[in-house]
């Protein structure tokens, strides 16, 4: 997905302040998957060695058996804390959420999809 601008709509805090992060080729041991009314599918609880459990996009994951899997790609489940009206540049969007940077700063990380609109480049 090329780049594209975003607004803020309704803000968002995260509620994860150790996001699970690593590296394309870690280990990850595969939990339950996502089940809420966002409509987030294809998200699940996952580890890999010395993190917290965290939520991750089931497109990163290369399954084996027993749970067991592998990272696909180097990841971060960081989400972005906004307010509405700030202005984002999104590049990648993933089971209802989008990946951004901040416009005013370096700041970046995940936003569900309903919390922005597309504005016009």
């Amino acid at each position: 997905m090329s780049p594209k601008r975003y607004i803020v709509v309704s803000s968002h805090k995260s509620e994860f302040p150790k996001p699970i992060t690593f590296k394309k080729g870690d280990p990850l041991l595969v939990g339950e998957e996502y089940k809420g009314a966002e409509d987030w599918n294809n998200w699940y609880l996952c580890t890999t060695p010395g993190q917290e459990p965290g939520w991750v996009p089931d497109q990163i994951i290369e399954r084996f058996e027993h749970s067991q899997g592998r990272a696909l790609d180097d990841y971060t489940a960081k989400e972005l804390n906004v307010q509405e009206g700030e202005l984002l540049t999104g590049s990648r969007v993933l089971n209802g959420w989008l990946w951004c940077e901040k416009t005013l700063s370096t700041e970046s990380g995940w936003l569900p999809l309903e919390n922005v609109k597309e504005i016009a480049q």
